[in-house]
């Protein structure tokens, strides 16, 4: 396990080999850690990878190839030691490959990299989901960064908002108590694209944003400016704080699957918004990280 560093004039960022996790990202002039610090006493990560699934499995278990398999909630790959591949001034990439360990619980083989790239006051996450198999690799995966909230000493998170840009409302799935989607929908109604980050938004679990709402979500001080944006070409992505702890963070992850519905039956071939890649073809997919 090592901690690698990428920096600028304008900001640096850590990432851990353990998952190829973003630990640290700051602004240099000021100082200012955007990142949440992995304190256990809420939430022990910063901003793991989600694969090769995101959510969770009805009954802890899937199924593909005729077989039921158990999988944990949000896959393997967040525990797991990736390979440095390359690290340049500006650019580091990292990889995971299926081995002996990983195709007992999910019988695919694959090559997981996940890259990172700096410019500016930009932090570009890349993932590159590569089929080395014979057969279609089906797969979700996903992004779960978590950000200081407040990012100010003397504010309450609750004084602080979520911006989704240019709507008037959004939409969220209900997640059930059992980390399932529900059929019940929550519609949030915005005032100039804002959601106030009030006490209980997260009584049912995260906002579940699903049907490429918006491609923007950002955290905003009390007086509505925005100090950290996120941009996403994913179809969905979730909003989330650990409810009932005060935790100092808010999580704003864009995702390419999700957790099984309760009603859900089917395989993996099946699960809503997964994804394939044909044998020897390499998927591609990015989000940024724009600190103000």
């Amino acid at each position: 396990m090592a901690v690698y560093e990428l920096k600028n004039g304008v900001i640096s960022i850590a990432v851990d080999s353990r998952g190829a996790e973003l630990k640290s990202l700051k602004r240099i002039d000021t100082g200012t850690e955007y990142m949440w610090c992995g304190d256990a006493k809420y939430w022990g990560r910063t901003s793991p990878v989600l694969f090769p699934f995101v959510g969770g499995v009805k009954n802890r278990e899937y199924r593909t190839k005729g077989k039921t398999y158990t999988m944990t909630q949000h896959g393997f790959a967040r525990d797991m030691e990736f390979t440095l591949l390359s690290q340049s001034g500006d650019e580091i990439w990292f990889q995971l490959r299926s081995n002996e360990e990983t195709l007992a619980k999910y019988p695919y083989d694959f090559i997981l990299k996940l890259g990172y790239r700096i410019s500016e006051n930009r932090v570009e996450v890349l993932w590159q989901v590569e089929n080395p198999g014979s057969e279609v690799l089906h797969f979700s995966i996903g992004g779960h960064p978590a950000f200081n909230c407040p990012i100010e000493t003397d504010t309450k998170q609750s004084e602080c908002f979520v911006d989704f840009g240019d709507v008037e409302e959004v939409l969220s799935t209900r997640i059930s108590e059992n980390g399932l989607a529900t059929n019940a929908m929550d519609v949030y109604s915005l005032t100039d694209g804002r959601l106030a980050l009030r006490e209980n938004l997260f009584q049912h679990d995260a906002l579940v944003i699903e049907n490429s709402q918006t491609d923007t979500a950002a955290l905003c001080r009390k007086d509505g400016s925005r100090y950290v944006t996120v941009t996403m070409d994913a179809p969905l992505f979730g909003i989330w704080s650990p409810p009932d702890k005060e935790a100092p963070f808010v999580c704003i992850e864009p995702w390419y699957g999700r957790c099984d519905s309760e009603d859900f039956d089917g395989t993996l071939e099946e699960r809503k918004w997964g994804n394939q890649v044909k044998p020897g073809e390499i998927w591609n997919a990015s989000y940024a990280i724009q600190p103000d």
